[in-house]
């Protein structure tokens, strides 16, 4: 039986066990999440993993994603912010290498971390097509099938699968325009296919094939968001919309024959839609892990997009988000530094913490406890309970006061120290 199936028949796996314990609710609400489809938890028969639960009632998680390009490849480097990811707290890493041999990048990467692994099985189908024949328009349908087993032996998790994309779809994206274009790769690749080929997407018109490969080897099927909004003036439009309606459809069939699901989200929102969209995607998709690319509130700020996503991220967490794709400083720009990588993950974290603080009201215990820990002036338990001790520390000991009960932004006249002298709280 599969994960979703042994949960219907009331078994309750080691895993939904451990979930269970680490956002601290029961062992049967994690069984019945999982059984209806509202909680994923990614596995893989082929290698263990960190377990983590993605879903209705738990913490928002933040997946960090690397991978080579056709200018940049470099293994070691690959490797290194596949570490940096994990030592800066994401929950999940996905490898989307364009460049250099995908194959061999993809089991370095996944032998380097312990976190769940995704990956877009069609990048591989479409740029071997365009190395062996010239051009991507000359992919082969059954090569994508079977480079999809192929990725799903080596340990990868969850894959994001883009089967929205079929003629409906493109006939909205066609009627309307875009004003920021198509930014997704895999909806770029498929549409070119597609318009080529005059066929219509196989991952659509052979889903029922797809879900035998997904239930065989376990995977958590991501649906892909091909039309994503890349500039905020196409949020929430046509083409996204349909894409969406497919998705909902074909995520029911998914679930129903036993294979786990989330729904992927735009990526460019400007915040007064962000709402909209968060409740348009639960409610279509019957309340299924939503999975947010980022998103971006605004589109004039490259090299400190981590931070414009964690505004979107915040607030897409606070309304019912599950699970967020980080953005680094580089986006728009270059592929990311494992630097980058690091702090691209720190600011998902903070924000995804944010937007528990509203959905899960026992996430305010850190700040209650950071809160007391600084009226204290005990720098120890600040430290301890900061997101990021490391840097905490050292911007304090770069500067550290002459009276080290205080910091140097006060100095002698810290209000907190001429206080607690008179008053007891």
């Amino acid at each position: 039986m599969s994960f979703v199936e042994d949960a219907r028949a009331g078994i309750i796996t080691d895993e939904m066990k451990q979930v269970a314990r680490q956002e601290g609710v029961t062992e049967e609400f994690i069984r019945r999440g999982v059984a209806g489809g509202h909680i994923v938890i990614p596995v893989s028969p082929y290698r263990k993993v960190k377990i983590c639960g993605i879903g209705e009632g738990l913490r928002t998680k933040v997946n960090a994603s690397i991978g080579t390009s056709s200018d940049i490849v470099d293994i070691d480097m690959e490797v290194e912010k596949a570490r940096q990811a994990e030592r800066a707290g994401a929950d999940t890493l996905m490898e989307l290498s364009t460049g250099g041999d995908m194959v061999e990048i993809r089991k370095r990467v996944i032998a380097s971390t312990s976190l769940s692994v995704g990956c877009v099985p069609l990048y591989q189908a479409f740029i071997e097509a365009a190395i062996k024949d010239g051009a991507v328009v000359h992919m082969k349908e059954d090569d994508l099938f079977r480079i999809t087993a192929e990725q799903a032996k080596l340990g990868t998790n969850f894959m994001a699968i883009h089967t929205g994309i079929n003629w409906e779809t493109m006939k909205r994206l066609k009627n309307q325009g875009r004003h920021g274009g198509l930014v997704s790769r895999g909806g770029a690749f498929m549409t070119a296919w597609m318009l080529h080929n005059e066929k219509e997407n196989p991952l659509y018109s052979e889903f029922d094939y797809l879900l035998e490969i997904m239930k065989e080897h376990e995977v958590t099927l991501s649906m892909g968001n091909g039309m994503r909004a890349g500039a905020v003036h196409d949020a929430t439009d046509r083409a996204g919309i349909q894409e969406l309606l497919i998705n909902a459809e074909l995520a029911d069939k998914a679930q129903a024959e036993g294979v786990q699901v989330i729904v992927e989200g735009p990526g460019h929102i400007p915040i007064d839609e962000i709402a909209t969209n968060v409740q348009l995607m639960k409610r279509v998709t019957n309340n299924k892990p939503f999975y947010m690319l980022g998103p971006l509130v605004t589109d004039i700020a490259p090299g400190y997009d981590d931070r414009v996503a964690a505004i979107g991220a915040a607030i897409s967490s606070s309304l019912g988000a599950d699970f967020i794709c980080y953005v680094t400083p580089a986006e728009h720009l270059a592929l990311p530094t494992p630097e980058e990588v690091y702090e691209g993950v720190i600011s998902s974290r903070i924000a995804a913490h944010v937007g528990d603080m509203i959905k899960l009201k026992k996430t305010r215990d850190l700040d209650l406890e950071m809160g007391h820990a600084r009226r204290d002036l005990d720098w120890a338990r600040q430290f301890a309970v900061a997101m990021n001790p490391d840097r905490a520390q050292a911007i304090r000991n770069e500067r550290m006061p002459a009276d080290t009960d205080a910091c140097t932004m006060c100095g002698d006249y810290c209000a907190l120290k001429i206080v607690n002298r008179h008053f007891s709280f």
